[in-house]
């Protein structure tokens, strides 16, 4: 079986109803994507799967064969995915981070989806559990994001400064 994982193809040698997160994971080393509770419900394995969310951990390889994968890996090839990644820098909204790729992943399927979901969508898009408690960073950044950045040039000014802001030692903040 072939996979189209971020742009490449994978030949695969798992058998058909191995979940697609072990395949990714042990067979391709493609160690983004995590384990979180083999259920579908943390949201620590979630994949795009043609543009939308799944959860990797229940899904059997063999339904997403001839489909195109996007992982954590790959997720900055997508303009949406690029932008997604870096307002999670920009609003530093990781603490351990466990839960993270899962979390962009879902931010990115719900503006590809919908680029200006309301909060109540959000709220019902962004389920994936975070130990930490990162929930209102996250909707503030998704927010941020549905608001219009940060683009990218905005962050390069965003890192200018702090970086400008460092040297001097805080003249500017």
């Amino acid at each position: 079986m072939e996979l189209e994982i971020n742009g490449k193809s994978y030949p695969v040698e798992s058998d058909a109803d191995t979940p697609l997160l072990w395949v990714l994971r042990d067979e391709l080393g493609l160690t983004g994507t995590k384990y979180g509770c083999g259920i579908a419900q943390c949201g620590a394995c979630s994949v795009l799967l043609d543009g939308r969310v799944i959860r990797s951990c229940v899904t059997p390889v063999a339904g997403v064969a001839g489909r195109k994968i996007t992982t954590i890996e790959g997720v900055e090839d997508d303009p949406a995915g690029r932008r997604v990644v870096a307002a999670w820098v920009a609003h530093q909204v990781p603490q351990c981070g466990y839960c993270q790729s899962g979390q962009v992943m879902a931010a990115t399927s719900l503006l590809k989806q919908s680029p200006q979901p309301g909060d109540d969508e959000i709220a019902a898009v962004m389920t994936n559990l975070c130990r930490c408690g990162t929930y209102n960073a996250i909707h503030a950044t998704v927010r941020d994001l549905v608001n219009g950045g940060p683009s990218p040039e905005a962050e390069k000014a965003r890192a200018e400064a702090a970086r400008a802001s460092n040297r001097d030692g805080g003249a500017h903040a």
